[in-house]
């Protein structure tokens, strides 16, 4: 049988990654939203990567080039005790020049990138007005998180055979379970508003970016999309944003109650924004 009687099959590798922090209280119920230390926003990320094991190769080849350098010599971050960019790359610990290598070499590849953000504050506010008609209710991150998943993946789990799915570990419980019913709703999301039904196989996976090397990927294209919206800064992004698919911001309702979509036609910046 030839090749094209017997195709391989088109299996899409997504990595997973979050910025920021879903928690809204602190244990005793107290908001800690507009505190110092606490973000305003709250993203998730994934990073479409067309070939991983090259990108991954490459990073770990790039990283230990690094590690190499005598001009990094004595830096704290290439300690391997200090378990950060001895360790991975991970946009928040990496010096500038760090930084510059990685987004360097993650430009040459086919990579496309999502996100969507939500704003703690406009989050609180419902989940307060919630809890006035409802005291019973509980809020926790997981739902928060969960939610934007389904969101995230709406339109992008039907078009091939198969998705392995790597999502950046959170604590040491096993969410897998939960992940895959928000996968489901992105589903069913879709079949309602379209009518179109996906039934490609999907594998779940949790590990920590340190042990499938294209976790650290969807970090520095969150931390540029961070970047932007903590700080108003984006020339990150900028540099970035030829490999972006989609940025939603969720709580942007300025316009439409579904908030905004930012695309190629429609670029995210500081301006765009503002």
């Amino acid at each position: 049988m030839s090749e094209s009687e017997n195709p391989i099959p088109k299996i899409r590798h997504y990595f997973v990654d979050e910025a920021g922090d879903p928690s809204l209280f602190k244990k005793h119920g107290k908001s800690i939203v507009g505190q110092d230390g606490c973000s305003k926003y709250f993203i998730l990320g994934m990073a479409d990567v067309e070939e991983p094991d090259i990108v991954a190769a490459e990073l770990e080849s790039l990283r230990q080039r690094l590690l190499s350098d005598p001009y990094f010599k004595g830096i704290p971050s290439f300690d391997p005790a200090q378990r950060k960019t001895a360790l991975m790359f991970h946009a928040k610990d990496d010096l500038p020049e760090v930084r510059r290598e990685v987004f360097s070499l993650l430009l040459k590849h086919q990579i496309r990138f999502y996100a969507v953000v939500r704003d703690k504050q406009v989050v609180l506010d419902k989940v307060l007005e919630h809890q006035k008609e409802k005291p019973a209710y509980k809020y926790h991150p997981n739902q928060l998180y969960d939610r934007c998943v389904s969101r995230l993946f709406k339109e992008r789990l039907h078009k091939h055979d198969g998705y392995l799915i790597h999502f950046a570990r959170r604590g040491s419980s096993d969410r897998t379970e939960a992940l895959e019913t928000a996968l489901e709703a992105s589903r069913r999301n879709l079949r309602a508003k379209w009518g179109i039904t996906a039934t490609s196989p999907i594998e779940i996976k949790a590990a920590q970016p340190y042990e499938v090397v294209c976790l650290q990927v969807v970090d520095y294209y969150l931390w540029a999309i961070q970047r932007l919206f903590e700080r108003g800064e984006d020339r990150f992004l900028q540099l970035v944003w030829p490999q972006a698919g989609l940025v939603h911001d969720v709580d942007d309702t300025r316009e439409a109650e579904y908030g905004v979509y930012y695309t190629q036609r429609k670029p995210l910046t500081a301006e765009s924004r503002a």
